[in-house]
């Protein structure tokens, strides 16, 4: 289940107002601000009407890695492509990080 952080910046990132979310997700506004601000907790059907309204707007939310969780935009069919050509290129395998 997501955190009210994660709900919190996922509309950001799917570019949706709060009231949207409220019709999409049948969860009262007013239940959404004070779960982003961590002041009340909706039930779990709430939360996951919340993360599944949100999912289907393009957000992707990151569980508990050992780095934090998390939520990303889901990678357009174009952006799929060509990461994809890219990682078919071959070449030296190296360290990723930079210096």
């Amino acid at each position: 289940m997501i955190s009210g952080s994660q709900c919190r910046a996922a509309p950001a990132l799917v570019e949706v107002t709060r009231a949207k979310l409220s019709l999409r997700s049948g969860v009262f506004e007013d239940a959404i601000r004070d779960f982003e601000r961590k002041v009340d907790n909706p039930n779990d059907r709430g939360i996951e009407a919340l993360q599944a309204a949100l999912e289907e707007l393009g957000a992707v939310f990151i569980p508990e890695n050992g780095g934090g969780i998390g939520v990303r935009l889901k990678f357009t069919a174009a952006e799929a492509r060509q990461i994809e050509r890219l990682e078919g290129e071959g070449g030296i395998v190296a360290n990723d990080r930079v210096p």
